[in-house]
């Protein structure tokens, strides 16, 4: 089948304004997004630039807009976007971050956010005589869906509360932030309650599930935000009694 990719295109060295150009791919409904364009970038238009690596869903570098979702670009298959021979692929990059060019987003400001949460282990105690800190299976489960995030960004594009307030930490961040809070190897939450506790930390979060609709490991983003949301309250209740 043949179908169109109508692609956003803009360089900010060189052009005053964005425009979209559309090419004619011959596919197979089972073929990726990620092969047509890379099909087209290789015989077709050299100059067109996204960011691709593992090309397994892995990586989360193929992260953008595919017919106005936030998709992976090597984990969507034609056949989940068209549905008739020359029907139109519409593909754009993830909102909230500046163009760098094409499909590539300037990331810089999305992972600074990601820093602040302090996404790494604050040991809570001393390390273990022999160099391990055991967990319990129990305890693993209560961090594992968080750890699936790979940072792919497409929540953060996702996230409306992000047009009204562009200062909100966002959602991938969060995620983040709950890994370690609920991890009983860490501080938790008292090493991070003075940036979630905040007007654009958490409490920006409006529940519109957007993140969790889109998010490529089908992460409950949105429910673990909740949940740490009720954790803080609870401590301050505790604190009042």
């Amino acid at each position: 089948m043949n179908i169109k990719m109508k692609i956003f295109r803009f360089n900010p060295e060189t052009d005053k304004s964005s425009r979209f150009e559309t090419y004619t791919v011959e596919v197979s409904p089972t073929d990726r997004v990620l092969d047509a364009l890379m099909h087209i970038y290789r015989y077709e238009d050299g100059s067109l630039s996204f960011r691709k690596s593992c090309a397994h869903g892995v990586c989360g570098s193929d992260a953008m807009r595919i017919n106005e979702k936030e998709r992976l670009a090597c984990k969507t298959l034609i056949q989940d976007v068209t549905e008739n021979d020359g029907d139109v692929i519409t593909i754009a990059p993830l909102r909230h971050m500046n163009v760098q060019k094409d499909l590539m987003v300037d990331q810089s400001d999305f992972l600074a956010r990601f820093r602040e949460v302090k996404p790494f282990l604050i040991p809570a105690d001393q390390a273990p005589e022999y160099g391990e800190y055991i967990q319990s299976q129990e305890e693993r489960e209560l961090i594992d869906e968080a750890t699936k995030c790979i940072n792919c960004g497409s929540c953060f594009s996702a996230c409306p509360v992000l047009e009204e307030n562009p200062d909100f930490i966002g959602p991938a961040s969060l995620v983040n932030a709950v890994r370690f809070i609920y991890d009983s190897r860490d501080k938790g939450l008292d090493a991070r309650i003075d940036l979630l506790d905040t007007p654009n930390g958490i409490w920006s979060c409006d529940n519109h599930f957007e993140c969790t609709k889109v998010c490529p490991r089908d992460i409950k983003i949105t429910k673990l935000i909740n949940f740490t949301k009720r954790e803080i309250n609870r401590r301050k209740q505790d604190e009042v009694q």
